[in-house]
């Protein structure tokens, strides 16, 4: 009989239900390790996610949280394998953003929030896959190839955290952290059916990330790390152990994050984001919206089409968005690369770009003055989510889409039939990356051809296991997580 069989485990299961067979001394930390890994040796040629392994030390790290068991201790990860984006910053390993002249950048030190999940027991065995400069809805660069999605190699995973999300799905690993500016948790758990959430700004340190610094960036607020898991439930005790002020402000502060405002599904008040007229959505993700909202009224929770009241400018929020963003993206670039681009920029026509070209161009004074009007828009979140718990959105308007190489201003994504601007990718995500609400994305079946399909939940800020326990709730009543075909034991 397998190891698998006698802790009643399986790949598939989540990290809660691994730790409680490691707990009841069902499974040891060794040889959940080896399952992990074998499993990475035979599935991820397949998928090429897994592309720093660090088995070596991840063996003596479990061996050490066996010992530790043995003596009679106990830590929230103990022996729980994970993997790690590759940009977040990692003793020992690379932290790359998928550049070739940053193969040898190994970390001297582990980033708050990785020095948090080994304290909490954690056995780290690699990190995972991401496109250049984390800077795409795909996960391919020159250094480690290109990472497939585990329901269609002939798609992509999502990006940046694709080879995060597509471990995940493959039951290559029981938990992954990843970072989130313009969707790079979110839409990589759309597309391979597992779920991930972008913390509400300010929960989680924002001294993880590459592209980024080890030391934090206090004006740097649209960017975000957090977990993506099999479960909503993973998502939740992993924000337990990871979230926190920065290392620098820990000695003065403390966070309690309130608990869900329900525990029942039929207590929240959902609205439901009404369509964005210039933005097209795969008719499969509006199905998929439908069904959400028809399970909402079978268990009788108030559902309704609403959104908050500034959003019915959604060019201009999204225009705000590109603005601050490209101010943020483009540090340290000098004046004649930023000064040329702006110029291409605003010869294309394309007013989104136009707005990114005033990024490039603005002055601190600017800067301030944008983050005023992103504090308008934080107070109207705020207001409507006195009267509603939770907002669905599609994560993004399309589902897994074809690997492409094509020059980023060529490239487009058909939706319903209709070519659609490959960037305006960013638009769902920016409604929680600019407001800096929590977002938790959670699967709600799968399209005609077999692909999953995501949405998203935005909650009110600081209320992220809100936006949590519903996908959890929701996740009861469609099924949640559903294993790849192919990737079976």
């Amino acid at each position: 009989m397998s190891t698998l069989e006698t802790s009643r485990i399986n790949a598939f299961s989540s990290a809660s239900e691994m730790l409680t067979s490691l707990r009841e001394g069902r499974l040891s930390a060794v040889d959940l390790l080896d399952i992990h890994i074998r499993r990475i040796e035979r599935y991820d040629t397949k998928i090429n996610a897994v592309v720093t392994r660090d088995f070596a030390n991840a063996r003596k790290a479990a061996e050490e949280a066996d010992k530790a068991r043995r003596n009679g201790e106990e830590k929230p990860l103990l022996g729980l394998p994970i993997t790690i984006k590759d940009c977040i910053y990692t003793k020992g390993l690379p932290t790359t953003g998928g550049l070739q002249e940053r193969a040898g950048a190994i970390a001297e030190r582990d980033c708050i929030l990785v020095a948090r999940l080994r304290e909490a027991g954690a056995v780290i065995m690699g990190k995972t896959n991401v496109p250049p400069w984390a800077a795409d809805w795909q996960a391919s660069n020159p250094l480690f190839g290109q990472t497939n999605n585990p329901w269609d190699p002939t798609l992509t995973p999502g990006g940046s955290t694709g080879g995060g999300a597509a471990a995940l799905a493959a039951g290559l690993t029981p938990l992954e952290f990843g970072g989130d500016l313009a969707g790079s948790i979110r839409i990589p758990a759309a597309f391979c059916g597992v779920y991930g959430h972008r913390p509400s700004t300010t929960v989680m340190p924002r001294s993880c990330h590459f592209p980024g610094s080890m030391r934090p960036h206090p004006t740097v607020v649209l960017a975000s790390v957090g977990p993506l898991a099999r479960s909503a439930e993973d998502l939740e005790f992993a924000m337990k152990v990871t979230a926190g002020p920065e290392a620098d402000e820990e000695v003065g502060w403390k966070l309690e994050l309130p608990p869900s405002r329900h525990d029942r599904l039929e207590e929240y008040r959902v609205a439901m984001m009404p369509p964005i007229p210039w933005l097209p959505v795969d008719g499969e993700i509006l199905s998929g919206m439908e069904r959400v909202a028809a399970q909402l009224h079978r268990v009788g929770a108030k559902v309704d089409q609403t959104q908050p009241e500034k959003l019915e400018d959604m060019r201009r929020y999204y225009s705000l968005f590109r603005t601050i963003l490209t101010s943020i993206t483009f540090i340290g670039v000098p004046s004649p690369v930023r000064s040329q681009t702006a110029e291409g920029w605003k010869k294309s026509g394309n007013e989104f770009l136009t707005a990114s070209a005033q990024g490039l161009e603005g002055s601190a004074s600017d800067y301030v003055l944008w983050h005023e009007v992103r504090e308008e828009y934080r107070e109207s979140f705020q207001e409507f989510f006195r009267e509603w718990d939770v907002m669905i959105s599609p994560a993004n308007f399309v589902n897994a889409f074809p690997h492409t190489n094509l020059p980023a201003p060529e490239r487009t994504l058909d939706v319903n039939g209709q070519r659609v601007s490959y960037y305006l990718q960013a638009v769902y995500p920016s409604l929680s990356s600019l407001s800096g609400h929590p977002a938790t994305a959670f699967p709600v079946g799968q399209t005609k051809s077999g692909l999953p399909v995501g949405l998203q939940a935005i909650g009110p800020h600081l209320e992220d296991y809100t936006t949590i326990r519903f996908a959890s709730l929701l996740g009861q009543e469609l099924g949640g997580f559903r294993a790849p075909p192919g990737y079976e034991e």
